[in-house]
């Protein structure tokens, strides 16, 4: 299933700060995309509608299968794309910037091309 860019933006930044923090609220999300809590609010509830994620009575985020499915998806490409960029002598913070907008773009064919291809470049020669 496609979704949009933005969705997808905000499951990734929820998997990042569970697996940084543990724990999850909308709040959080918020700092993290440095996005107006009411904007995050309103995302989050559409992303509750979809199914992708769920709110305990505390306000804690989790993500639902399908949600971390997606999340889990954007996270790896964000990781690969980010090290590649880096690898090939982009500084950290433009590779992570432009990493961030590749991700969504590209297709499951390309990425895992790319991800192949990197996967190679990395193992030493054989001679």
């Amino acid at each position: 299933m496609k979704i949009q860019e933005s969705a997808e933006n905000y499951l990734e930044a929820i998997l990042m700060i569970r697996e940084e923090k543990g724990s999850v609220r909308s709040i959080d999300v918020a700092h993290h995309l440095e996005f107006s809590k009411p904007s995050v609010s309103r995302a989050m509830s559409l992303l509750r509608e979809n199914g992708y994620i769920q709110m305990d009575k505390d306000g804690l985020l989790t993500l639902t299968e399908a949600g971390y499915a997606i999340a889990s998806r954007i996270y790896e490409r964000h990781q690969l794309l980010t090290q590649w960029l880096t690898t090939l002598g982009v500084s950290p913070d433009v590779a992570a910037s432009d990493a961030c907008r590749l991700e969504h773009d590209l297709s499951d064919e390309t990425f895992q091309k790319l991800k192949d291809h990197i996967s190679n470049a990395a193992r030493p020669s054989e001679a």
